[in-house]
């Protein structure tokens, strides 16, 4: 299992929907330092749909705050300015994914600091970045077929029949 981290989200419809896909996934989010908006806000609520009461929540103060409270769990950083293809990144059971803020991403120092521990999703197009929301989906959802989660999942085959 891994854990989406959340550093100082802007966007509350991002959050939303990344609240979304934590309980799809059946995975925690942590959010991390203060949002710039209510957790409460109606485009929060409105991305994530009525999942709220099933979503595992931890809102940490700051970054060590988060580290100290997941002694055991690697904090996976992703960044534009990571140092390793996400694909190319040999995940561990426990990661937590990071993510920095829409507009100012994380700590450039604590980026600095833990570099070997840097991912990023190439772009080679003329983009800075992708939508937090799709990132974070992208890393996840990765990061979760490499650790075989998703092996004893089982499709539904009255899919076709219940259309």
């Amino acid at each position: 299992m891994v854990t989406i981290a959340l550093y100082r989200p802007q966007i509350p419809p991002n959050t939303g929907n990344i609240s979304r896909l934590a309980v799809g996934l059946d995975i925690p989010l942590f959010i991390v330092g203060k949002p710039a908006f209510d957790m409460d806000d109606k485009s929060v609520k409105r991305a994530g749909l009525d999942y709220w009461e099933h979503l595992k929540l931890s809102k940490y103060q700051s970054i060590e705050e988060m580290t100290a409270a997941n002694p055991d769990n690697r904090i996976i950083l992703v960044t534009t300015k990571g140092y390793t293809p996400y694909y190319d990144f040999d995940f561990k059971n426990g990661d937590i994914l990071l993510f920095g803020s829409e507009t100012d991403g994380l700590p450039k120092d604590y980026i600095k600091n833990n570099l070997p521990n840097t991912i990023t999703i190439p772009m080679p197009g003329n983009v800075r970045s992708l939508n937090l929301s799709n990132s974070a989906a992208i890393v996840a959802y990765h990061a979760l077929n490499y650790l075989g989660y998703f092996n004893n999942f089982v499709r539904n085959d009255n899919f076709y029949t219940e259309l």
